[in-house]
């Protein structure tokens, strides 16, 4: 289990430093914004406020966590294995409503922490909406923090199903570790992409604006 935390908390740290990054490129680049005279351009933009779909991912994870628990919950002995061996044989055990509360409590949290980090981000956005506009959609970044804050409800809900696997089939479904590192891997493709445009067009508004000040 406390394998299982760190993994978490790992992805939940990749999901405040990405909000943590995207305030420095709105604070970093409002100033150039300004210069290339984008301010009357984006005057008329729309307010950022805060969306549903901008949680959609961790919702979704929490609703497919409530169907998982609904339809094999009364399948479960009184007493369920929730942790493991290196060989896969059972460690420990506890009560299947226990680990049930345990599960379903932590992917609660995480998505209520997905709606008020969002929350959050939407409302300091407000104060530098045209330095956003001009780098990258800001709903197409707020969308992006919502999804990174998923992914550890999506590890979480990974082991709750290998416990139910195992609990009620005797069979596990995949290496815990396994499957975390493919979801690090492609999580951090995604954000290797979307950091790698939001470089581009930020060199591409450092060199308009220089251009700008010589003329």
């Amino acid at each position: 289990m406390m394998t299982v935390i760190l993994i978490v908390s790992l992805f939940f740290l990749l999901g405040l430093g990405l909000g943590a990054v995207t305030i420095w490129f709105v604070l970093r680049y409002k100033k150039a914004a300004k210069s290339k005279g984008l301010t009357e351009k984006t005057a008329q933009a729309e307010t950022m406020s805060f969306h549903w779909k901008y949680i959609m991912l961790p919702a979704s994870v929490l609703l497919l966590s409530l169907a998982l628990v609904a339809y094999f919950y009364h399948l479960l002995p009184a007493e369920v294995a929730w942790r493991f061996n290196p060989d896969g044989s059972a460690d420990k055990w506890t009560s299947r409503g226990a680990i049930t509360i345990w599960m379903l409590g932590l992917q609660l949290l995480l998505s209520l922490a997905a709606g008020a980090i969002t929350w959050g981000v939407t409302k300091l956005g407000q104060q530098a909406s045209q330095a956003t506009s001009v780098l990258i959609k800001p709903e197409r970044i707020i969308l992006l923090m919502g999804s990174m804050i998923a992914l550890p409800q999506i590890v979480l809900g990974f082991v709750m199903a290998d416990i139910f696997s195992y609990n009620i089939y005797g069979i596990h479904l995949m290496p815990i570790w396994l499957f975390a590192l493919i979801v690090m891997v492609v999580g951090g493709i995604i954000l290797a992409l979307f950091f790698i445009q939001a470089i581009r067009q930020s060199r591409l508004l450092a060199k308009s604006s220089g251009k700008n000040s010589k003329e």
